[in-house]
């Protein structure tokens, strides 16, 4: 079994030692297998989950939610309840979505804008 340290942990999940040892310590991380000198090691599976946990966070899920996932991961007969949890979180990056397309389309309008701004004071000065 492939095995990493914490360093490689960081490197590939992006989140710092110190959220690794928060997320560990506030039950939305499974506790992590430690080495004979103590270390902690981390499997493929806990850097899977932090992954999705990356993309949780990153999507804006709160903390506490990312705590109850964490929780409801740790019980194979909780499936349904996490289902429910992340049907709920997509439909929040959906609205998220819609408003940044909105956001996005007045940017692009008002870039067009200083395009057509910049094309009169080119003109003017030919």
């Amino acid at each position: 079994m492939t095995t990493y340290t914490p360093a490689e942990a960081v490197a590939q999940s992006g989140f710092s030692i110190d959220t690794l040892r928060y997320y560990e310590r506030e039950g939305i991380l499974p506790r992590i297998e430690r080495n004979a000198s103590g270390r902690r090691v981390y499997s493929e599976s806990d850097l899977w989950m932090l992954g999705f946990l990356r993309c949780l966070r990153d999507t804006g899920m709160s903390i506490e939610q990312l705590r109850q996932y964490g929780e409801l991961s740790r019980n194979d007969t909780t499936m349904p309840e996490r289902l429910a949890l992340l049907e709920t979180h997509a439909v929040s990056i959906r609205t998220r979505i819609a408003e940044f397309e909105v956001f996005l389309a007045r940017v692009e309008e008002k870039a067009a804008w200083y395009r057509g701004e910049l094309r009169r004071m080119g003109d003017a000065m030919a």
